[in-house]
């Protein structure tokens, strides 16, 4: 066995695993000249049985114009254009290894602006939402902020499209069904996130969440963020809301310059990957 291992042209590829409330990831940093890794591979890391399992894997590169460089993958290998937490936990990594107390990092999403919040938080402007259809996108023409869909969702774009029902009890949804059926609803090409909410008062909501590509998740940053303005849109809440998810509470404010989000984070473990599991799924 240990000649087989030698004898591999794979290399040992080096990780890290975080979460944000529950929503967890595998980080690879290629600015150490990583593997890149291949949908398969990502697809294959993403089995909590025979992999390491998370809800969206990140790729950490040198920023041309920026700190660092952020490519997000979802558990089933696709590209996902944001992923607030994952965000969020890098950054405070990155700044506690620097010393540093700010960062900027660019993503699908655009340049992102990360800040030390103190007491073991961190905080993200994750952008101005995406409101009108052509950008959440949908298929067609159409107010995002009732969409001809049974329980009139809301869309919004956060660099990826969300999907948010209002209901009156967020626990009695079925997600396991209802999330499928509409993460690939017909309005939306590129797929959808689906987060079903129930507000609380005018400063809380329950949120319960549905990630296209992963399915059921604790946390998403960027599902909360897409919450937070669809509640304020539709006149529930006021723009600065907690957002109580299954993983934790996040804090989201939609301010002129941007929605953004703060709450912790965690730095699991480092690890690596064998030469000989990655020969077998690379």
């Amino acid at each position: 066995m240990a000649a087989m291992i030698h004898d591999t042209p794979f290399p040992a590829l080096q990780f890290a695993k975080m979460h944000g409330l529950g929503n967890d990831f595998v980080v690879i940093d290629l600015r150490a000249g990583a593997l890149r890794p291949s949908a398969r591979l990502i697809a294959a890391l993403g089995d909590r049985h025979t992999g390491v399992g998370f809800d969206q894997l990140a790729l950490i590169e040198t920023g041309r114009d920026t700190d660092l460089g952020l490519t997000f993958y979802n558990a089933d290998g696709s590209l996902s254009a944001a992923c607030g937490n994952a965000t969020r936990c890098i950054a405070a990594t990155e700044m506690a290894a620097t010393g540093r107390d700010t960062l900027t990092l660019r993503t699908e999403r655009g340049i992102l602006h990360a800040q030390d919040a103190g007491g073991g938080l961190t905080r993200v402007n994750m952008g101005a939402p995406l409101l009108d259809w052509a950008d959440v996108p949908l298929a067609r023409a159409m107010d995002t902020a009732q969409l001809p869909i049974d329980g009139a969702p809301t869309a919004t774009g956060m660099g990826n499209p969300h999907c948010t029902f209002f209901v009156p009890d967020a626990e009695a949804v079925a997600l396991e069904t209802f999330g499928p059926a509409h993460e690939h609803h017909p309005l939306f090409p590129q797929r959808t996130n689906v987060e079903v909410v129930q507000v609380i008062d005018r400063t809380n909501i329950r949120l319960r969440i549905w990630e296209r590509g992963t399915g059921i998740t604790l946390a998403s940053g960027s599902c909360a963020c897409a919450a937070a303005v669809a509640a304020a849109r539709r006149g529930l809440t006021d723009r600065a809301v907690t957002v109580h998810v299954d993983g934790g509470t996040l804090h989201i404010d939609w301010r002129d310059d941007g929605v953004w989000m703060t709450g912790p984070t965690a730095h699991v473990f480092d690890a690596q990957l064998s030469p000989a599991w990655l020969a077998e799924h690379a």
